[in-house]
This record gives structure tokens, C-alpha cells and sequence, in this order.
């Protein structure tokens, strides 16, 4: 199965019934290595096979809520097995692999019965966020990768409010996990660069708390400390369903904000890297470039540090 993830990014799915050989990684780089060739116009022709003729960024906007950036459909892909167990050489090899920041996971399906119900179970032999971050960091150009330099990438949201996260000194992401789970790369000191979709830079800050969930995640106001979703505008949006859903809820990020601007006033020119995926460690040097750049336009990026 081919799938397509938010951030343009191919998602390659080898179906197992049962316990898998080894030969199942060669079978899925084989396929893999196919994928990685594909240009936006045989991806939108397949997808209209698919579909009966839809359009690929119709269906995309509709999915995901964004509109699809052809620069970004396939500069990275992963590769997901599906099985009910694997063994010891295969589980060894995609260990292997995945230490190389080759992006392959496996996931596992039990089915149990109890009473007149079937329940199904579900485990990654990887931290899917693992997997993720070795896509956000990937580039398909040759030459291109360098190592990290340390600095985060994130993408806030379009529609949250900017106003709010510089206020209460947060970043968040949510609605469903491939959103949130990038949020666990971060670590108390990291410094990161806050971009918002299709408008630009509004910021830069330093990581205080590791991501937590809506539900316990407190802010200081003028009547003392309380819960983010009683403070922020769009609180009402969190419900008790959502809220207690720990794939769905919103997690965040407590920030201490070196420098901001509005998003009226968002930095952004052409050549600055740009990813859906809500946290990254970026290993191009257009990230590098852009660091450099974002540095002329957020004069205090390291005040007090010295």
C-alpha cells in the first residue's frame, strides 16, 4: 500500500498475514527504492487511478486542512511492516537500519477474544516518533545532508493562536499523534525556531518543560496558575472526549521566548526551510542558512546566554 503522511511525505505499507522472513526488508527496499523515484506527476497519476480520477491536492486539502506543496510531495518516504510477528533477523536488520536513519518501522496486530467480542491490539517495535523524526530530516538530493546543528525547527499551526503562545510561553501540536510526537524531541535548553505555515519566522525561544498533555498543562495568569484549556480562547474546543484521548489531545510545550514579532510581522523570504511536521533536526544546509538569517531578524535569538 502506498500512503501519503501531512508533511508530502510517502508512506510505503508491506502487508504480512502471518510471521514474516527476513527477505520481507529486501522486498520492501525494493519497493522503497521505486518510491523514491517517483515525481509529482506519476504520484498525482496514480492517485487518480485510485480514485477515479480525483485530484491528488483536492483530496490532501480536505485530509489534512493544508494545501499540498508540490516541492514537498516525496523528498522523503518510510517504510511500514505490518504483521503479526517478526523474526529475530528481520527485527534485527530494521533496528539496524533505523539507527541509520534509513525510515522503517514495523507495527504488529493481535486479534483476542473475549466473551462475544474481538479485541485488537496494536505495537511499534520502534517509537513511531523515531521513525518521523528520521523523515522530517531527510533529503532525497545527494550531497545535501550535513550534520545538525543543534537548532530546532518548528511549525506552529495556522490556525492556533500565535497572540496566546507568545503570552502564556508555549508551542503545541495536536489532533492526532503524527502531529504531537515530534513535540518529545525536545528537551529543557534546546532552542527552537517557530515558523507558522504560509506566513513565516514569528520566533525564537528556549525549551523550559518537556511536552505534556492539555489536561495537566498549567499557565500563570493575573488569578494565578490555571489550566490551558480554562485560558485560551479556543478552550472550549478541547472536550472532555478529546481531552482524555491521549492520541487526539493537544500536548505542549512550555517556552521561555528570547524573541518574538506578531504574525503580521513574520520573517520570511525566499530559500527558508519550511516542514509540516511540528518539531524537526534538520540536516540540510538550507536549514543552516536559514538559522544565519533568522538570527538578523531576532536580535536578542541568544540575550542572557552569554
Amino acid at each position: 500500500m502506498l500512503a501519503i503522511a501531512p508533511d508530502g511525505s510517502l508512506v510505503l505499507i508491506e502487508l504480512k498475514r502471518d510471521r514474516t522472513p527476513r527477505e520481507i526488508v529486501a522486498q520492501a527496499l525494493d519497493y522503497a527504492s521505486w518510491v523514491e523515484e517517483l515525481t509529482v506527476e506519476k504520484i498525482a497519476q496514480i492517485f487518480q487511478r485510485y480514485s477515479d480520477g480525483g485530484k491528488l491536492d483536492d483530496a490532501f486539502q480536505k485530509r489534512f486542512g493544508v494545501e499540498l506543496d508540490e516541492e514537498t510531495l516525496n523528498q522523503s518516504h518510510q517504510i511500514i511492516i505490518v504483521a503479526s510477528e517478526l523474526d529475530p533477523s528481520t527485527e534485527r536488520i530494521i533496528n539496524y537500519l533505523n539507527a541509520r536513519d534509513i525510515a522503517i518501522n514495523a507495527v504488529f496486530f493481535q486479534v483476542f477474544q473475549n466473551g462475544e467480542d474481538q479485541l485488537l491490539s496494536r505495537a511499534w517495535l520502534i517509537d513511531p516518533g523515531e521513525t518521523q523524526a528520521n523523515v522530517a530530516t531527510a533529503t532525497r538530493i545527494k550531497g545535501e545532508k550535513e550534520p545538525w546543528n543543534g537548532e530546532y525547527y518548528v511549525s506552529y499551526g495556522a490556525d492556533r493562536s500565535w497572540d496566546e503562545a507568545r503570552q502564556f510561553g508555549f508551542i503545541s501540536g495536536g489532533g492526532g499523534s503524527w502531529y504531537s510526537r515530534t513535540l518529545k524531541l525536545l528537551s529543557p535548553g534546546d532552542r527552537v525556531w517557530v515558523k507558522i505555515p504560509k506566513t513565516g519566522y514569528v520566533g525564537v525561544g528556549r525549551v523550559v518543560e518537556t511536552m505534556c498533555p492539555a489536561k495537566d498543562f498549567k499557565v500563570s495568569t493575573p488569578d494565578g496558575e490555571r489550566f490551558i484549556y480554562d485560558v485560551l480562547k479556543s478552550g472550549a474546543a478541547f472536550n472532555e472526549k478529546q481531552i482524555n484521548d491521549p492520541e487526539l489531545t493537544e500536548y505542549f510545550v512550555r517556552v521561555k521566548w528570547l524573541d518574538t514579532v506578531s504574525a503580521n510581522n513574520a520573517a520570511n523570504e525566499v530559500g527558508l526551510f519550511g516542514n509540516q511536521n511540528t518539531v524537526c533536526e534538520p540536516t540540510t544546509p538550507k536549514w543552516r542558512h536559514t538559522v544565519e538569517r533568522l538570527k538578523t531578524y531576532f536580535k536578542k535569538w541568544n540575550e542572557g546566554e552569554n
